[in-house]
């Protein structure tokens, strides 16, 4: 039985990285022999084991076989005669196919060393083409490692691989998997760049592959391109450090856009109502948790509104308070800014404009939270009037705060 590291653990170290990502492979055992040894079984498709004290996986050394279309269409083979390179073979990427032994020696059959030194991100061999899921782990490592470039051998294969239809078996809940990792990466821009290149946007995310080519007036977008925006808008998200949720509802705050009538473009009226439609059917196929589907919708509906803060009356600011729900949710109206502040600085040159509409509306908001809605239910004798009270008691507080002018709050 000998063990080794294998995977992401080994190029890290590598590139001297941290990696929290140990993967071990057990070379010469058998499931029994594991089993002795004290591991505890937790495989469904293959033999992988916990390790009864440090409860890190352990698997066997495998080989596989493809038996159908899709992530799930494969046939492992685990036995004590898998040599290391034989596993190493089947992983995706050469800088991914390297191990170490327990004595440090580094065991790299596919020069994964030399393509981690000469920055490519290159495919092991032909069996990469099986696993449609690939192409978005390739699409995911192009958004972490971005200065690396992909082997042209590997983006032809995986143009192959959309051609021929493997893209489309994904299973929804793996499309979400990677593509969250890849969102959350330094700079995701480069996992869409990656997938349009090799043509699997279209077939995966229609509504955000539709966005290139879409024009904007460049008074407000100097780089125009609807998609190119979208692309900017993320990789603020990644700057800033924003969490998952702000950086998926800034991917979705403009998909309306892609469905503009061209007979008004390059303006977008109305592109907040399709935005909303085009992000909740794309939030519900991908099965998007419903925190980053929540955000998103918010985004999709407000963002243009709350780019005009600084121009709104009083109770126009109360009432999109109301409509984002940020008097029950301050922390998810706080990350509705956050997304809001990557669209503005999202656009060719306005990287370092300062943004004013947070600052603002985090003003409006302590202002509304100061009217005592309970005291003013308890003193109102006709229920019927108490939201229309309420109401008005918050506007009076933020007309103080604007010093607006006027006795009575506008109706709206």
């Amino acid at each position: 039985m000998q063990v080794y590291i294998v995977g992401g653990a080994v190029r890290d170290e590598l590139l001297g990285r941290p990696s929290d990502d140990r993967d071990y492979v057990v070379v010469g055992a058998t499931p029994e022999a594991m089993l002795a040894a004290g591991f505890r079984p937790v495989g469904k498709d293959f033999p992988v084991f916990l390790h009864p004290d440090s409860h890190e996986e352990y698997a066997l050394a495998r080989t596989e076989r493809k038996s159908g279309r899709g992530y799930h269409g494969f046939t492992f083979h685990a036995a004590a005669d898998v040599t290391l390179e034989q596993d190493l073979a089947r992983r995706d990427l050469t800088i991914n196919a390297m191990a170490r032994d327990n004595e440090g020696r580094v065991i790299d059959p596919f020069n994964g060393q030399g393509d981690l030194q000469a920055k490519i991100l290159r495919h092991v061999g032909p069996a990469f083409a099986e696993d449609p899921v690939r192409i978005l782990r390739i699409a995911r490592f192009a958004a972490r490692f971005h200065d690396f470039t992909i082997a042209p051998e590997t983006l032809t294969l995986m143009r192959a691989m959309v051609t021929d239809g493997e893209v489309d078996h994904l299973v929804a809940e793996r499309v979400w998997q990677e593509q969250a990792k890849g969102l959350m990466e330094a700079k995701p821009s480069r996992m869409f760049e990656v997938l349009r290149e090799c043509g699997a946007l279209v077939r995966l995310l229609p509504e955000v592959d539709a966005l290139f080519g879409v024009p904007q007036r460049a008074d407000y977008h100097p780089e125009i391109d609807a998609g190119i925006h979208t692309l900017m808008v993320i990789d603020q998200a990644a700057h800033y450090g924003f969490p998952l949720t702000v950086r998926y509802a800034a991917l979705c705050h403009d998909l309306g856009k892609a469905t503009t009538p061209a007979d008004i473009l390059p303006r977008h009226i109305g592109h907040e109502m399709r935005s909303l439609q085009l992000c909740q059917t794309m939030s519900e196929r991908l099965r998007v948790p419903n925190e980053c589907r929540d955000l998103a919708l918010l985004m999709a509906r407000h963002h243009g509104t709350i780019h005009r803060a600084g121009e709104m009356r009083a109770a126009t600011l109360v009432d999109l308070l109301e409509k984002c729900d940020a008097l029950r949710r301050p922390a998810r109206f706080g990350e509705l800014l956050d997304t809001c502040r990557c669209d503005y600085t999202g656009r060719a040159g306005w990287e370092n404009r300062s943004y004013d509409s947070p600052d603002l509306l985090y003003k409006v908001l302590a202002a509304v939270n100061t009217v005592d809605a309970g005291r003013i239910a308890a003193d109102t004798k006709e229920r019927g009037k108490i939201p229309e009270r309420i109401r008005l008691a918050r506007i009076k507080a933020v007309r103080t705060l604007l010093n607006e002018a006027g006795d009575e709050p506008e109706q709206q």
